[in-house]
């Protein structure tokens, strides 16, 4: 079971055949009556001890799958480097994927070698890399901006402001809190962001009238939550172990609640978690479509202009790398191409005829 059992290096894995057994690959035989807890159950708590971002639990679990099945379902402590060198190059080679999901892949399965079964399988040498693209980023103009936002209208609009004049990325902007906004300093705290990193982003003045009418909005649904049905806010698993009510207090509401309730499988308890993030780039979508551009614009689009033109106004740049919450000065570098005309005072010759 090779490559027909593989997608297209992206990470849903729904109708794989077999795939509902990989979970039962255990760590090793039973010693006593009590069964060890599945593979990839044991990466999901690794993952989980070391404080990582839900979204990189979903996709190590996914590669540590993929990579079982792609191998014949045999357990990983029978393999190695070999066949983690030829499953890479297979995503590389066969599936064509891009350079950063087969960066991603081979991390997974490092973190399954290294942190979960403890085995050190050395380096993994001769895979064959896909190669990566230099791309600049795609910003749109003011003018264009303009012309997205004002063909959304309501909830859609205040987050896609929200996205371009504070340069938050999708997640954030959902997973903003009643408490993390600071009107008094015209703030919005970003808890957790890439890296799991705090930081601190503007607030724009021209979204206070809005964010005050939507948390008008939240404060009614809040109120009926807690006296109707007791629901509370979703939180992350070590806070609600630490604050079991933090989740009934106004400070943990979602800034932009999800309008249907989840049950907790494990407590059964309702909570109510924030808007799915598709809300946004189906909005985003149709207003880039009604405006008539022909760019590839997306809601990460808003943050790519949002730097740029913050870089074209005059800021320092490591001001910039902050308000993006950017780890290395290199990666707020791309935007100085994009700074300013595309000519930089060089005259076509044809211009000259």
């Amino acid at each position: 079971m090779r490559s027909e059992d593989l997608k297209n290096g992206h990470h849903s894995l729904a109708g794989w055949p077999g795939s509902h057994n990989v979970g039962a690959v255990r760590l090793a035989d039973p010693p006593s009556r009590t069964a060890p807890p599945k593979l990839l159950q044991c990466v999901r708590n690794a993952v989980r001890a070391r404080h990582y971002s839900p979204r990189t639990e979903q996709a190590y679990v996914a590669w540590v799958r993929r990579f079982v099945l792609y191998n014949d379902k045999r357990h990983p402590r029978t393999m190695g480097a070999p066949e983690v060198r030829d499953f890479l190059t297979h995503l590389a080679v066969e599936r064509r994927v891009s350079a950063s999901t087969q960066s991603q892949a081979l991390s997974a399965i490092l973190f399954l070698y290294r942190e979960v079964l403890g085995l050190d399988i050395g380096w993994v040498s001769d895979v064959e890399r896909s190669k990566k693209p230099k791309k600049l980023p795609v910003v749109l103009s003011r003018d264009e901006v303009k012309l997205v936002l004002r063909r959304m209208k309501g909830t859609p609009l205040l987050m896609a402001s929200l996205l371009y004049g504070a340069g938050l990325r999708l997640s954030e902007c959902m997973a903003l809190r009643v408490k993390d906004i600071d009107f008094e300093r015209g703030q919005l705290l970003v808890r957790g962001g890439k890296g799991a990193k705090d930081r601190v982003a503007l607030l724009p003045d021209s979204v206070v009238p809005m964010l005050r009418t939507q948390l008008g909005r939240v404060r009614e649904l809040y109120d009926d939550d807690l006296r109707d049905k007791k629901v509370a806010a979703s939180l992350p698993d070590s806070l609600a172990r630490k604050y079991p009510n933090g989740g009934r207090e106004w400070g943990w509401q979602y800034v932009f609640p999800a309008s249907r309730l989840w049950t907790d499988p494990e407590t059964g308890k309702q909570l109510r978690h924030h808007q799915h993030e598709s809300v946004l780039q189906r909005a985003m979508k149709d207003a880039v479509r009604k405006s008539g551009m022909t760019k590839q614009a997306s809601c990460h689009t808003l943050r790519h202009s949002f730097a740029t033109h913050l870089l074209e106004a005059g800021y320092n740049i490591r001001k910039v790398q902050q308000l993006l919450g950017h780890s290395d000065i290199r990666t707020t570098m791309q935007y100085t191409h994009l700074v300013g005309s595309s000519k930089d005072g060089v005259t076509s010759p044809l211009d000259l005829l």
